[in-house]
């Protein structure tokens, strides 16, 4: 099973699974029951003795269960609807992985294992990034994803929604973010540094049902959807849709990967524009955070007549001080709807929000700095955490980008960086892994990046500190059979198969040494 549960005791016998076996629930576990139903073979009520029961414990931990399996039924136990739904989904692992099929592909019974299991999560946020600005992903493939998380018991899915490569959330009254934001002309095959484009439109956007929709179908599986909006900011797809908003650039969306210099203008209409995007957000994400991003954002453009006079009125040093500023803003408008910020690690410069989440992806550092300063931290650096980077120095890995991170780099994954203790170590949430999909154009390849490296990652968020590689490696074995009846096309262990190479993509290896460097100086002005 993986995540591997704190504790396993198998007993003599099994629990034989039939058609129609009854679910019965505790009030509060309707919604659990109604979903685990769906999953189960279809047909009339078993005729045998047997059942799978519900039920809420509130001597355990919110989101802990005990699953217990003998011959005479299925009894799960759970600290709350959460609990009660993890416990469900190691049921699903106990099963034949021909189970997890959409349809039957054997008449044989479904036989569980008689087994004792005592389980609960170490971290209260085990999250994973996806990027559907650089390539938008059709709903049916986000809720594949959120299903395929959820698997694994991970439990946010941290939504990036828009960027300078695309606009993808409808907003009532601002037609020209999808008509115009939402679209691009071309865009790059691989690294940048080759120049090299495939001249064909990309886009697409969400309306307000898709992600109402999306919303809605992660609950049912215990997924929490944090929305990102980025600003002030990797926006340049708004301002090609409205120019006004920005320091006078005039053109289109962005094409090519990297950094936009052209961001949003320090006016009111521009924090208006924010305020009103940030209201439409709230009323269809229910959660208390809201992301802002905030990360990546030049100051070259806040040089203009009019930005250095907005500097001045608010008795600011310099360009530098702009974005603190309009992230306060921000966040005051967002506390007065009750909601807090999310932001990546660059919000701490000046002083982030009181409340903020940090979102630390620069190294340890940025995790240390915003935890001693009493913020919630979610690990998620990118030299351990980020999925879209290469997974061996074979040469058919497709776009092979980043620093090597193997399945071993993933599983090694520490949320709480060393010599953090005490309350301050109490202050790290969690972890989270982030899908970056520059060079994953599709669900299939978004796959391989992400499996089976998200499977060592849920371990790392979901057990203890104390992990044992070659245990998680055997038990990965069983797993990718269930990964197979599931259809995800994950790399596997043997290497890239030949369809997997992308000679038309090139990448840019880069080495650990010098990325941890290049960290280190992006973080100076923080360690300050």
């Amino acid at each position: 099973m993986i995540p591997r549960p704190e504790s396993v005791a198998y007993q003599p016998g099994v629990f034989v699974l039939r058609p129609g076996t009854p679910v019965v629930a505790d009030p509060g576990l309707a919604g659990v029951a109604a979903w685990l139903r769906g999953l189960l073979p279809a047909g009339r009520p078993a005729d045998t003795p047997g059942r799978i029961r519900l039920r809420l414990d509130t001597a355990l931990a919110a989101e802990g269960y005990v699953l217990t399996v003998g011959a005479g039924g299925i009894d799960i136990r759970g600290g709350s609807p959460a609990g009660a739904h993890y416990g469900v989904q190691t049921l699903r692992q106990l099963l034949p992985a021909r189970s997890l099929r959409r349809a039957p592909v054997s008449g044989d019974p479904l036989l569980v294992p008689a087994v004792h299991i005592e389980d609960a999560p170490r971290f209260g946020w085990r999250g994973v990034l996806l990027d559907v600005a650089r390539h938008f992903m059709p709903v049916a493939d986000v809720l594949r994803f959120v299903d395929l998380a959820a698997f694994h018991k991970l439990n946010v899915l941290h939504l990036h929604l828009t960027d300078d490569q695309g606009w993808r959330i409808e907003v009532p009254g601002r037609p020209r973010l999808t008509t115009v934001g939402a679209w691009r002309p071309r865009t790059m095959l691989g690294s940048r540094i080759h120049g090299r484009y495939d001249d064909r439109p990309h886009g697409g956007y969400y309306t307000a049902d898709d992600l109402r929709e999306i919303v809605a179908y992660a609950a049912e599986r215990q997924v929490t959807v944090l929305p990102e909006v980025d600003m002030p900011g990797h926006m340049q797809a708004a301002v090609a849709a409205y120019p006004e908003l920005g320091n006078g650039f005039a053109g289109g969306v962005r094409t090519s990967w990297g950094i936009s210099p052209h961001v949003l203008n320090l006016s009111d209409a521009a924090l208006d524009f924010c305020r009103e995007v940030l209201d439409h957000v709230c009323a269809i994400f229910p959660g208390e955070l809201i992301g802002i991003g905030g990360d990546e954002c030049p100051v070259t453009e806040w040089d203009t007549p009019a930005a250095r006079a907005r500097i001045a009125a608010e008795g600011l040093a310099g360009p530098h001080e702009a974005q603190g500023w309009f992230t306060a803003r921000i966040a005051e408008h967002l506390a007065a709807r009750g909601r807090r910020v999310h932001g990546w690690d660059e919000i701490l410069a000046g002083g982030a929000p009181a409340g903020a989440t940090i979102a630390a992806w620069r190294g340890a550092a940025p995790a240390v700095l915003a935890a001693r300063a009493g913020h919630d931290v979610v690990s998620c650096p990118d030299t351990a955490v980020y999925l879209d980077y290469r997974q061996s120095d074979d040469p058919g890995e497709p776009t092979p980008v980043g620093t090597l991170l193997t399945l071993a780099d993933v599983y090694a994954f520490e949320p709480v960086p060393p010599g953090l203790t005490g309350a301050a170590a109490d202050r790290v949430i969690g972890g989270q892994a982030n899908v970056w999909t520059e060079h994953l154009e599709s669900a299939r390849r978004v796959d391989y990046q992400v499996y089976p490296r998200l499977c060592a990652f849920a371990e790392t968020v979901w057990g203890p500190p104390d992990r044992d590689y070659a245990d998680f490696t055997d038990r990965l074995g069983p797993h990718l059979a269930r990964l197979d009846a599931l259809g995800v096309n994950y790399r596997p262990p043997s290497g890239p198969r030949p369809g997997d190479a992308r000679p038309d993509a090139p990448g840019h290896p880069r080495e650990l040494a010098d990325r941890l460097a290049e960290v280190h100086e992006m973080t100076a002005d923080l360690r300050r």
